[in-house]
Formats: structure tokens, sequence, C-alpha cells
């Protein structure tokens, strides 16, 4: 019986990522068509590590590349996070803990920039609900 449970439990846990990656919060039709078109490229390199300084400093007038800045700018501080920790993790031979992450980090950059080459305003998965711009 335990082990239908912790089955359950696991299920229960796979289905709650999977919701995080198909149903993250989407805004896109809160922003100008206009704005969107004009800024995909500002928004694009908000999430190559970074780079999300030119945006920040040059489209600093765009919502939509104001909003991809802000998710490029958490997806860098997690990315530093996860160095670190990676970093600690490979000291105590659970590196391949900190690959993980790395990849997953990557993965999240890949799904921001999709998502702003498509002019979607749509957070990353379980990061994307910060805010550091207002």
């Amino acid at each position: 019986m335990e082990e239908n449970e912790k089955k359950s439990g696991f299920q229960e846990t796979l289905d709650k990522v999977e919701d995080q990656f198909k149903n993250a919060p989407d805004s896109t039709a809160e922003y100008d068509q206009a704005d969107i078109n004009s800024n995909k490229v500002m928004a694009i390199l908000a999430y190559i590590w970074i780079l999300f300084l030119i945006p920040l400093l040059v489209a600093k007038n765009s919502k939509f590349a104001r909003f991809h800045t802000n998710q490029g700018i958490v997806l860098f501080i997690t990315s530093i996070l996860v160095g670190i920790l990676s970093s600690i993790l490979s000291k105590i031979h659970l590196g391949f803990i900190g690959w993980i992450l790395d990849v997953v980090v990557f993965i999240f950059a890949l799904i921001g920039i999709i998502n702003a080459a498509q002019g979607k305003a749509k957070e990353l998965p379980f990061i994307g609900k910060y805010r550091i711009l207002k």
C-alpha cells in the first residue's frame, strides 16, 4: 500500500512540474503589438546571461522588453546561485546534481528566448513570478 502512495505522491509532484511548464502565466494581451514587434531582439538578448544589461539600458521605455529583462535578471541571479551550489556540491562528490541544475537553467533560457521571439510575455516556470523591475 505504501508503494502506491509513494507513486501517487511522486506522480502528483510530476503533475505540478508539468503544470508549471504548460500553464505559466501569460500576459501577452497586456502589451502593444507595435512594442512587441519592435523590441523582440531586445527581449531575446535579456536571456543571454549578462546581456540583459543591453535591453535594460537601451529599451527602458518598452514594456515588452522590460518584462523580458526582468525575467532575464531573475534567470541571471538563478544561474549565479546554481553556480555557487554546483561548486559546493562538486566538493562533496555530488557534482551531477549541479550539472542537472545547470541544464535546467539553460532550458529556462531557451524557453525565455522562444517566448520572446514569438512575441509572448510568458513567465518562466518556477522563477518567473519574481519581480525585480517595476
